[in-house]
């Protein structure tokens, strides 16, 4: 199955340790590279994420984040912590006898750090379950790619098509080209009024064929397609295989171009070129 690089999933988890939403997004990118966001708190699940998406993804630039918030029935209730509260009484009401003047405000104590403690949670089963639920949405992302890579395969497929016609439009043209060529170089030759021998004229032909037949290159490109389809069919991290044939599509094009001696096969040679460039835009965004 082709996958394409540039995709997005994002899933909403409410459980009763709170909300947690993970967002997953590429684009094309010639390596693989991860980029997350998390929280303060669960900054150490970083590696753990990075593996993650590694181990199913071949290329993008992938970006993951969380967003977490909390239930109240899971932070638990209020404890005071009535040892530090004493000491800091003691401490303020010494201070304003020395002072001689100020006032002990009770709320200013239960605001100090540490007066009043909620229960922790158990952050290693926490963590747990948000890696649970960042599988799943790494799974809706792979199908998101794989969505998207069918729709890739279906348009690469169109313009294999295309450049097959033309390479076939081509083949039967070729004949009346080296019959035009023969005749326009006998004309040349009356014109000037020279009379050439048979074989003279032969070996002229025979020259003149080998400089504008094309040949090998039309074998060549019936090569690419069936080895480009071949892969397509295959499947899997393809990108630079396919990236690699677009090279050979257009090496074989140029040259077509350059021995071309007739308006139809010039506009065959552009429409090529078309049909190739066509092809490698949508193969930059194939994993």
């Amino acid at each position: 199955m082709i996958h394409s690089m540039t995709a997005y999933a994002r899933q909403e988890f409410k459980q009763d340790w709170g909300t947690a939403v993970w967002e997953i997004r590429s684009v094309n990118q010639r390596y693989l590279e991860t980029y997350t966001r998390l929280p303060e708190q669960f900054r150490g699940l970083e590696p753990l994420v990075r593996e993650k998406l590694r181990a199913r993804l071949q290329r993008g630039k992938v970006e993951c984040g969380l967003r977490f918030e909390s239930s109240l029935a899971s932070q638990g209730q209020l404890q005071m912590n009535k040892a530090l509260a004493e000491q800091l009484i003691e401490g303020a009401t010494w201070v304003m006898e020395k002072a001689g003047h100020g006032s002990l405000n009770p709320v200013d104590i239960l605001r100090w750090p540490g007066v009043m403690e909620t229960q922790a949670q158990d952050m290693d089963a926490l963590s747990n379950a948000l890696i649970a639920c960042l599988d799943l949405v790494i799974d809706d992302f792979l199908a998101a790619r794989a969505s998207e890579g069918e729709k890739l395969k279906v348009l690469i497929e169109q313009r294999l098509d295309g450049i097959e016609q033309e390479v076939a439009k081509v083949k039967t043209h070729m004949p009346d080209v080296l019959a035009w060529q023969r005749q326009r170089l006998l004309d040349r030759f009356e014109e000037a009024r020279l009379e050439l021998e048979p074989q003279r004229l032969e070996q002229e032909m025979v020259l003149l064929a080998q400089k504008v037949d094309v040949a090998e290159e039309l074998d060549r490109l019936g090569a690419h397609i069936a080895e480009t389809r071949k892969i397509l069919k295959k499947g899997g991290a393809c990108g630079r295989r396919l990236d690699f044939m677009m090279q050979e599509f257009n090496r074989e094009s140029n040259t077509l171009g350059s021995k071309s001696i007739n308006a139809d096969i010039t506009a065959s040679a552009v429409e090529l070129k078309v049909l190739i460039e066509q092809m490698r835009e949508q193969i930059q965004n194939i994993e």
